[in-house]
């Protein structure tokens, strides 16, 4: 008979089987009709998986449970199937790598999408674990893949299957281009292996989510509506009882530290507006006008310079990484003022940065709540240092070429 398959067409661990089965000539048949909270509650597959999660192998000696499970027993179902390789320490370099893929990448990815749809409780905290715990995961997969073309020998194995099955929800659902282009291996390899024809008859095509999914926030349950009594006569008054409609007054949210620093002379809206309408003459009008405003007690200057320019041998996907940094710097907006170049006519392009933020130092919850941040060297302008002075006049303006070198790419957050 053949092997049947318990899950709903989407799922990504339903995918991995399948997807095994396209390459090990076995076949496995996804049952019909599949709806995930009704035929997962039946008796009838209870016995099969006692705690109703899917998927569920139905074969002839009985079922099997746990995605990883079924697309070994799929592939064992081969003799000499060259999926699980040619040799004892591929054979375990394929299971290191479903290990890793399990616990390192999928648990992640789930952390911080499912709060995010709702499925689980939406944590500030938990979700910026989540991203610091995958990025570590990926950068350690990115630098594997540098010089390995699949995970383990030279053709695609299991631990290919694996991985590209749990790295399809992140791809198609929370990991946009912008988070992704800092692992440009990991980048090809997902998109080598979508498309080959037995993942692609599985998977159909594959889009790369275009936005990070809002948090879906629950309604409140609406207000007990008490049925109104009729009136007594002479009512007694309760002694000390509070009114039952009596709240709590709401607490005052409380205010961001930098707003109760000491007032500044500097306007940053004032310097912003400047800043775009000055269309001619920049250096004399808008550059000038910074420093007539630049207030160094009430703001700070800082250069950033990337530590992994390397890296950066690709230069849309580096435009894209320094476009990712700038939409996550959003929560400072009203804070800050910032130029980022990409810098080169030839890779490895260089990436550097000025930020104008309140305060004396860079504010902590943009540390805190940044990831980008520990990715560039942070250095403190000295203003008395007239070569520094001049250094952040040419970064505001766009001078080229930059201290010897075209510039690929100016941005500006403000």
């Amino acid at each position: 008979m053949a092997l049947v398959l318990h899950a709903g067409s989407g799922n990504k661990n339903a995918f991995k089987a399948l997807i095994a089965a396209e390459y090990s000539g076995v076949k496995v048949e996804l049952v019909k009709n599949f709806q995930m909270g009704v035929s997962n509650k039946t008796p009838e597959f209870l016995k099969m998986n006692p705690i109703g999660k899917i998927p569920v192998l139905e074969t002839p000696d009985g079922p099997v449970f746990e995605s990883n499970a079924i697309a070994r027993y799929v592939t064992r179902s081969k003799a000499d199937n060259p999926l699980y390789g040619s040799s004892l320490i591929e054979y375990a370099h394929i299971e290191q790598w479903n290990d890793f893929s399990a616990t390192e990448v999928d648990a992640n990815i789930g952390k911080w999408l499912y709060p995010r749809l709702g499925i689980a409780p939406y944590v500030a905290v938990s979700e910026e674990a989540a991203i610091a715990a995958l990025k570590r995961s990926l950068g350690a997969l990115n630098t594997h893949l540098a010089s390995n073309t699949y995970l383990v020998g030279h053709s695609v194995t299991l631990a290919d299957i694996v991985m590209t099955c749990n790295l399809y929800m992140g791809f198609a659902r929370i990991m946009t281009k912008s988070f992704t282009s800092e692992f440009p291996h990991v980048e090809r390899y997902f998109w080598t292996m979508v498309n080959q024809p037995n993942f692609k008859k599985v998977l159909g095509d594959v889009k790369q989510a275009e936005s990070v999914p809002p948090v879906q926030k629950k309604a409140p349950p609406p207000k007990e509506q008490k049925p109104k009594e009729a009136k007594k006569e002479a009512p007694k008054p309760k002694a000390v009882e509070k009114p039952e409609e009596e709240e709590e007054a709401p607490k005052p949210k409380p205010k961001n530290p930098l707003d109760l620093l000491p007032p500044s002379k500097m306007i940053l809206d004032e310097w912003k507006r400047l800043y775009s309408n000055t269309k001619t003459n920049f250096r004399e009008v808008a550059i000038k006008g910074f420093w007539d405003m630049y207030d160094p007690e009430g703001y700070s200057l800082w250069f950033c310079d990337y530590k992994y320019n390397d890296e950066n041998t690709v230069s849309f996907v580096t435009m894209n990484k320094v476009g990712g940094f700038l939409q996550r710097m959003d929560l400072c907006r009203k804070y800050a003022f910032g130029k980022m170049l990409v810098i080169g006519s030839e890779p490895p392009f260089k990436v550097k940065g000025l930020w104008l933020f309140r305060g004396p130092e860079i504010p902590k919850f943009v540390m805190d709540e940044v990831y980008d941040m520990e990715l560039y060297e942070w250095t403190k302008v000295d203003i008395s240092d007239e070569a520094q002075k001049e250094r952040v006049s040419a970064m505001i303006e766009d001078l080229e070429p930059f201290e010897g070198e075209s510039l690929l790419d100016a941005k500006c957050f403000k």
